[in-house]
């Protein structure tokens, strides 16, 4: 499973990727913001996005946005992270049609239940 974590704070995207790494998901690439991740979308097979909402350059609704308009990418597995907890903020994400949704701060836990909705693990 090919994982790209995306967010614009390095201490979030190193605490997400030793969590996917302690979960034993090794194949996990980052990007700084959406234009990167759309970026290496385009150009590499991903199983999973996990990205942050608020970004630089490209927010994580517009990435969304981005995913599902492309027919190549529009069935790629998204999963937001945020800190937002405003109804409308909220309202916005399930409408571009997240598939999963994690609040911040959050555990380990939490992040397993998001992953075990998408892969199957024996």
């Amino acid at each position: 499973m090919k994982i790209l974590v995306v967010d614009d704070m390095p201490l979030m995207r190193h605490v997400l990727i030793n969590m996917l790494r302690q979960l034993d998901y090794k194949n996990v690439v980052e990007a700084t913001d959406g234009l990167q991740a759309l970026k290496l979308l385009r150009g590499q097979h991903f199983d999973l996005v996990i990205t942050d909402l608020h970004m630089p350059k490209m927010d994580g609704v517009n990435l969304l946005d981005n995913i599902r308009s492309d027919e190549a990418l529009s069935q790629l597995p998204v999963v937001m992270v945020t800190c937002e907890d405003s109804s409308d903020a909220v309202k916005q994400v399930i409408k571009a049609k997240v598939s999963g949704f994690i609040v911040k701060p959050f555990n380990m836990n939490v992040l397993s239940a998001q992953l075990n909705r998408f892969f199957f693990r024996d």
